[in-house]
């Protein structure tokens, strides 16, 4: 950059950096023209001139989404940071994934959604927040448990769910279900949404299907010792990502693993150390797409990931 195209520079990164000037407006300003207005903002950056400096933490939270992505093969991940308290955590993160896909799905998409607390928190941030209509498609059964808290239909929200419970008595009574052309359906469509959202489960004392009832203490103790160490649409897996052989397994109405496996943009969203080891088997078993977590449960996964190299 000679002497003489200098102050041609510093003016055009002033007006365009700080006065908010668009290049048509430098471009009249300066009687140069746009292309050049756009080469010397170019070299402003190249040269220095103007200079860019993210937050610390901003900075820190880019480099852990980048570090993620390449360590997991992901196609994005979105960290939120870790709120002060522990019980905002879930509700924090509800609001990130409801942002995320109102971000990114179509106006008039499909969106899978999964079981769990976390997942009802999304359902219910997307119907207050999100002005355009969306299809909600179930990944499992269990009615109750895909019903936002306020009328879906004021916010344009269609739901199709699965009209079975998420639990039955028997593998026969499961499999009988499953051939019911109302569920199929329902399958069949999951199969073609845009976006499929799931949680992640622990296997602690606060797991979501302890707190619902669907496991005692006892049960969830019998999948410790078998190797469980979480589950994802309530199939319970190991720390390679591999279903543990349950007896509910076969009794869950629920997307099995390997349609979820095949399914195009399947964002998980999961915080809390609790879960750190599951979100792990999940990612190793190349179940996600894309992570929505908080900034100090990815530190902790992203240090499990080189502990268990």
């Amino acid at each position: 950059m000679s002497d003489t195209e200098y102050p041609l520079v510093l003016k055009a990164a002033w007006y365009y950096y700080m006065e908010d000037y668009t290049q048509q407006q430098i471009s009249s300003l300066l009687g140069v023209s746009r292309a050049k207005v756009i080469r010397l903002l170019e070299e402003a950056r190249e040269q220095g001139v103007i200079q860019f400096i993210f937050r610390q933490e901003d900075a820190e939270r880019m480099n852990i989404e980048r570090e993620l992505i390449a360590r997991f093969g992901l196609d994005d991940a979105f960290v939120i940071p870790t709120p002060a308290s522990s019980s905002d955590l879930r509700n924090s993160l509800a609001s990130a994934a409801a942002m995320y896909v109102s971000d990114h799905l179509r106006s008039d998409g499909y969106l899978n959604i999964g079981y769990g607390d976390t997942m009802s928190l999304v359902l219910n941030h997307l119907a207050t927040g999100r002005g355009s209509s969306l299809n909600v498609v179930s990944l499992t059964g269990g009615v109750s448990y895909y019903l936002p808290k306020i009328s879906s239909e004021v916010f344009g929200m269609r739901l199709f769910l699965t009209p079975a419970p998420l639990v039955v008595s028997s593998s026969e009574l499961r499999d009988s279900l499953l051939e019911e052309p109302s569920i199929r359906d329902v399958y069949r469509m999951s199969e073609h949404a845009d976006m499929s959202v799931v949680g992640i489960g622990g296997i602690d004392e606060d797991a979501t299907v302890l707190r619902n009832g669907i496991l005692s203490k006892n049960e969830l103790a019998l999948l410790k010792m078998q190797g469980a160490v979480g589950d994802i649409l309530t199939h319970f897996i190991d720390a390679n990502g591999n279903p543990i052989d349950t007896t509910i397994e076969d009794r869950i109405v629920s997307t099995s693993l390997e349609a979820l496996r095949a399914m195009k943009n399947v964002v998980g969203v999961a915080a809390g150390p609790e879960k750190v080891a599951a979100i792990h088997a999940v990612l190793g078993a190349g179940f996600l797409n894309v992570l929505i977590v908080d900034g100090d449960t990815a530190r902790e996964l992203l240090s499990h990931a080189s502990e268990s190299a």
